[in-house]
């Protein structure tokens, strides 16, 4: 039995922690906050309540397996599954709107159809084949294995290209270029890249194999947990304490203690130290890799692509009660696309984007929990962002600048008017919260938001191996294989428990 010292207390970081307890480990969980869960928060207010993080769940069959492997409750003994249905509705810049329904192909192709014109439904169920194909290559060695030795065999793309002359060159062409190509439509193109552009991805420049993203939401289907996705992290945690995990809050881990080539502890901000044989790091500290590498260099990098957006919520409380049969989620795509990514991605980004250039998600869960009686609605917006950094920093903006927060808040509702008419007028009061409040919650630098691992690119998605140079280093979450997201927390925490029990890492 191993003394095991786990890192922050985010998803990952709690997931992996329950599955070593369970092995027989004696597991400490160390976080510098007050709480648990990570960016998987929650706002109360007044009777309301919202998600500070993601709103949705997909791939659920992580958690259920997560649950199955650490004790007798199943997830749905413990959190309330509803599919969102439909999955989405979408509003483009030329008024057209479409509503897709949750994992029916034939009906989200009837709905393209009947939105975009006669055969575009074909061309969207047909990419999704592709992005079908390209799972089936990717699911595995991808998602649920540890990265190879030589991980440069994910730089190729896997997703099958249709059409051909996309110039020479020995990567495969972006997803922007092969939506063109095979989508045609406008309104197509801007329904595929928002999958792309939600996880802070530049449709550009990322990989064709993307399409992954809505196939996965096609197939698996959109989940909401009753009560928000902050009661997913409720459940983890309470099975973390079920499995006598120790939890040590307010508890900031200042670098680690090695000794003979291997890890063998923490060393606290406060000049504590935490014996441990193993320390799995939830949190990206740069303390980690170098110590990881011996200081000599990056070979062992916990922090995964750089410049990296964030996240710009706006939470509001309304009165008036829900309309029946309204979608969960609605996404209002930019009416300029190439200023909306021209901005999100500059070097140096303004503080404000140019007019039209947001797209903005918006979230109306049907759900009593979210607000204190029938006669009001709890509404979320986000929009990817730029990350919080000083004035001139690289693809960041200083959201702690006079009015910055404010400024931005107004577009962004003005924006969601498209999806909520008279949203302004029903308005009690907003919460706003950017990516410098992600930072200071969370400790993520600059609040970014790190994006789940994809193939191609040159391999520029991917993240840090799970197991370090240093022996007994292991880390989990976003920043580390294979990447971010609620699922991707899940694998990783599978995928690192099985390497320390001396598998080949992955859930078996």
């Amino acid at each position: 039995m191993a003394r095991i010292a786990v890192i922050g207390a985010g998803m990952a970081s709690l997931a992996a922690a329950a599955r070593l307890a369970v092995g027989g480990h004696r597991v400490v969980v160390l976080e510098r906050t007050g709480g648990y869960g990570g960016a998987v928060g929650r706002l109360a207010r007044e009777g309301f309540t919202f998600d500070t993080g993601p709103g949705l769940l997909t791939l659920p069959a992580v958690y259920r397996d997560l649950f199955v492997k650490t004790g007798k409750a199943a997830l749905e003994d413990v959190v309330g599954l509803a599919e969102v249905d439909p999955a989405a509705r979408h509003v483009f810049a030329d008024g057209t709107e479409v509503t897709l329904p949750n994992a029916s192909r034939s009906g989200t192709v009837a709905a393209l159809d009947a939105a975009c014109g006669p055969g575009s439904g074909e061309r969207w169920a047909e990419l999704l084949v592709r992005g079908r194909e390209t799972w089936e290559v990717m699911r595995r060695p991808m998602l649920e294995e540890a990265l190879p030795a030589d991980p440069r065999v994910f730089a190729r793309d896997p997703y099958p290209v249709l059409r051909r002359g996309f110039g020479p060159g020995r990567h495969r062409p972006s997803l922007a270029r092969v939506a063109a190509a095979e989508l045609r439509d406008p309104r197509l193109v801007a329904l595929l890249e928002s999958q792309l552009l939600a996880q802070g991805v530049d449709p550009r420049e990322g990989p064709a194999s993307a399409a992954v993203l809505p196939y996965l939401e096609a197939t698996f289907g959109v989940w909401y947990v009753r009560g928000g996705v902050r009661a997913l992290a409720e459940a983890v945690y309470d099975r973390c304490r079920e499995r006598r995990v120790e939890f040590r809050f307010e508890t900031p881990v200042a670098g680690l203690l090695a000794d003979g080539g291997r890890v063998t502890g923490v060393r606290l901000a406060d000049g504590g130290e935490v014996p441990a044989d193993i320390v799995v790091a939830g949190a990206p500290l740069p303390s980690l890799a170098a110590a990881a590498d011996g200081g000599q260099g990056a070979s062992w990098s916990f922090t995964g692509p750089r410049g990296e957006p964030g996240r710009f919520s706006v939470h509001l409380a309304l009165r008036g009660s829900r309309p029946s049969g309204c979608a969960h989620r609605t996404v209002v795509h930019a009416a300029d696309r190439q200023g909306a990514l021209d901005w999100l991605f500059a070097r140096r980004p303004a503080p404000l984007p140019p007019p039209g250039a947001l797209t903005v998600t918006v979230l109306r869960p049907d759900d009593p929990a979210t607000r204190p009686d029938g006669a009001h609605e709890a509404v979320t917006l986000t929009v990817p962002v730029p990350a919080h950094g000083a004035p001139g920093a690289p693809r960041a903006v200083d959201w702690n600048a006079p009015g910055a927060a404010e400024g931005f808040a107004e577009r962004v509702v003005a924006a969601a008017e498209a999806a909520v008419p008279g949203l302004r007028e029903r308005e009690l009061w907003r919460e706003v919260r950017t990516p410098a409040d992600v930072e200071r919650e969370t400790g993520a630098a600059g609040g970014a938001v790190p994006a789940p691992s994809l193939a191609g690119a040159g391999g520029a998605l991917l993240r840090a191996a799970n197991r370090s140079p240093l022996p007994g280093l292991y880390a989990v979450g976003g920043w580390a294989h294979p990447g971010g997201g609620l699922p991707h927390a899940g694998m990783s925490a599978a995928i690192t428990a099985d390497l320390v029990a001396g598998g080949p890492g992955g859930s078996r």
